[in-house]
């Protein structure tokens, strides 16, 4: 497990270093807990073992900081302490801390408290799976596609870059659960997934967006590349029939394109709803086919005044 340390004390800093190391664990060891804030900034540290007592940013005000991030991966404080007393444990509590080591420590304790972290720590990457994925495909869900587009947009503001989404709506999928049942669909949504994942760039995401639409967010990807990437996603899942058990059942897509760049003030609600204004003129224009968001979808979705899903 990646362990930070936050201690100001250097022997106390190189002994506990020199233990967790011993057990087997991958150390990052700072001097105060500015040093630390900082080095989390970098890198997720799924355990931060902390002094309570240190110069400027102490482990209280480091608590505090870590909780008030609401990172998505979660980071088990513990506190080492020499100070005693219900009050003191509360205050640590009261900040964010999740155990206590008293000072000075013995490695049995210090075992103890590590074997309870890695199972608070498991239960957390639990309930962070189950929160974001979606439980069918294994893909993002739409609350975590749609954070993802949020996040990306923010990024593109700052760095000058353009970024794409694609909307892509899987063809006559309403006769696939009429025709052949619920098993079926499953089989063919997972399948689908499996091949958009595949046909993917490494920095690029994907999420079911609702039933069997899905969302891909691209950045720093301009128009001539994101119909690229639509069309190398339709022919990946059209390639060849799915196996639905009793037969192969050929399987399409229709994609809806748009591209956003820095320097526009459009939102990601407004980015959605030109990429579907263009899925819906695919799928009018035959289906199996992708569509660039155009200046046009823009003015018509400013004079809907909103998002259509």
């Amino acid at each position: 497990m990646k362990i930070l340390i936050a201690e100001d004390d250097m022997t106390s800093r190189l002994v506990l270093g020199a233990t967790l190391k011993k057990l087997g664990h991958e150390v990052t060891a700072t001097n105060d807990g500015q040093q630390a804030w900082d080095a989390m900034d970098r890198e997720h540290f799924p355990l931060l073992i902390s002094d309570w007592m240190m110069p400027d940013v102490d482990g209280l005000e480091l608590c505090r900081r870590i909780r008030a991030a609401h990172r998505s991966e979660y980071t088990y404080i513990v506190l080492l302490t020499a100070l005693g007393g219900k009050s003191s444990y509360l205050d640590g509590m009261d900040a964010g801390a999740d155990d206590f080591i008293t000072k000075p420590f013995d490695e049995d304790t210090l075992v103890a408290r590590l074997r309870v972290a890695e199972r608070i720590l498991a239960l957390h990457e639990t309930l962070r799976t189950q929160a974001m994925f979606d439980g069918l495909t294994g893909l993002l869900n739409r609350t975590a596609i749609t954070r993802c587009l949020a996040a990306e947009m923010e990024r593109t503001a700052r760095d000058g870059k353009d970024l794409s989404i694609v909307l892509l709506d899987l063809d006559h999928f309403k006769q696939v659960n009429d025709v052949h049942g619920h098993a079926a669909g499953d089989a063919v949504l997972k399948e689908a997934a499996r091949r958009m994942a595949t046909s993917m760039r490494g920095y690029d995401q994907v999420g079911r967006y609702g039933g069997e639409e899905f969302l891909v967010v691209a950045p720093g990807c301009p128009g001539k590349d994101v119909l690229t990437l639509a069309e190398r996603v339709r022919h990946c899942i059209g390639r060849e029939a799915v196996d639905i058990g009793e037969e192969m059942l050929p399987v399409s897509c229709s994609l809806g394109a748009a591209v956003t760049s820095f320097d526009t003030k459009e939102t990601a609600d407004a980015l959605i709803a030109r990429a579907d204004a263009a899925l819906y003129r695919a799928k009018a224009g035959g289906r199996s086919r992708t569509e660039l968001a155009t200046a046009t979808d823009e003015v018509a979705v400013m004079k809907s005044g909103g998002i259509k899903t």
